[in-house]
């Protein structure tokens, strides 16, 4: 069944690794109008507007109203359903970057309660997104534009963010000091076992405050945070793919290009030639605006 009513923009990859726009866009559904169970590669807001609908997610169900939010975590299976007699419209935005986990624990959202009710900023964080879809375009300067404006809506939550445990504290902590190392060490060779040895706890914790934290596995966000590294460079340095592959961690280049195809969907080469392409359109538009611009003068 398709929506009523949807307006949505979704932006082209720009380089940007510690917090990009992927998507934007509201919907005004149709009765039990559903999306899933599919999975998403990044992270999703949905702020509900209007109406009542049901989230579920692999070991949960939520049933939601206007003031409502909820987080898709990547590479999890959802699926979210407007009500047959007051279906949901709702406003949101898909982003992902290196700064996205520790807001999103900060603002109080987990794997396990991946929704926030009854927000008393719901209309502000509302119109907060509809600023990033005012932002739209494929312009680098638009990209830039609409992640400042990401930032501003994410600190909405952390105005009131939700009161941690003790526990989700701890191990808010641990995953932070395990990003920090992977951050500063990411270009030289790394196991997990090094990332909790320098924390002080074992690979197990790790792996458990991990999870907890940011839906992933250590090594998974060790691989995509190594990946969106290769892709600034990819479309800053004429360097050669085995050194990309060098900087980023990777001894060997084959294998640089087999974990790249895995995460991005198409080759490093690929990625480099569409990069060049996308900024080759971009000096063309403001070529042309430059011309018309002198001649209207």
């Amino acid at each position: 069944m398709e929506p009523a009513e949807k307006n949505s923009y979704k932006a082209s990859p720009k380089g940007l690794t510690s917090l990009s726009v992927y998507n934007v866009g509201y919907q005004s559904c149709t009765p039990a109008y559903q999306w899933g169970p599919g999975v998403r590669n990044h992270y999703l807001i949905h702020a509900v507007v209007r109406g009542k609908g049901t989230y579920r997610t692999e070991t949960a169900e939520y049933a939601l109203d206007a003031g409502d939010v909820f987080l898709v975590y990547p590479n999890t299976t959802v699926s979210y359903t407007a009500d047959p007699d007051e279906p949901w419209e709702y406003c949101w935005v898909g982003f992902n970057g290196s700064d996205a986990p520790h807001i999103l624990e900060s603002a109080g959202f987990r794997p396990d309660g991946p929704v926030l009710k009854a927000l008393p900023y719901a209309e502000e964080l509302q119109e907060a997104l509809m600023q990033i879809y005012e932002g739209r375009g494929n312009t680098l300067a638009h990209s830039v534009e609409m992640t400042g404006r990401l930032y501003v809506a994410l600190s909405l939550f952390l105005r009131h963010p939700a009161p941690p445990t003790e526990e989700t504290d701890s191990l808010a902590d641990y995953t932070r000091q395990a990003m920090e190392y992977i951050h500063c060490r990411y270009s030289y060779p790394l196991l997990v076992e090094d990332i909790a040895a320098h924390i002080g706890i074992s690979r197990s914790h790790l792996y458990r405050a991990f999870c907890a934290v940011t839906g992933k596995r250590p090594k998974t966000y060790l691989t995509e945070y190594r990946i969106r590294q290769a892709c600034a460079l990819l479309g800053q340095k004429d360097l050669s793919i085995a050194s990309i592959a060098q900087s980023v961690g990777y001894e060997d280049g084959l294998y640089f290009s087999k974990v790249f195809h895995k995460v991005q969907g198409m080759t490093p080469t690929e990625y480099a030639a569409r990069v060049r392409k996308a900024r080759a359109g971009e000096v063309e538009e403001k070529g042309e605006e430059h011309h018309a611009g002198s001649i209207s003068g």
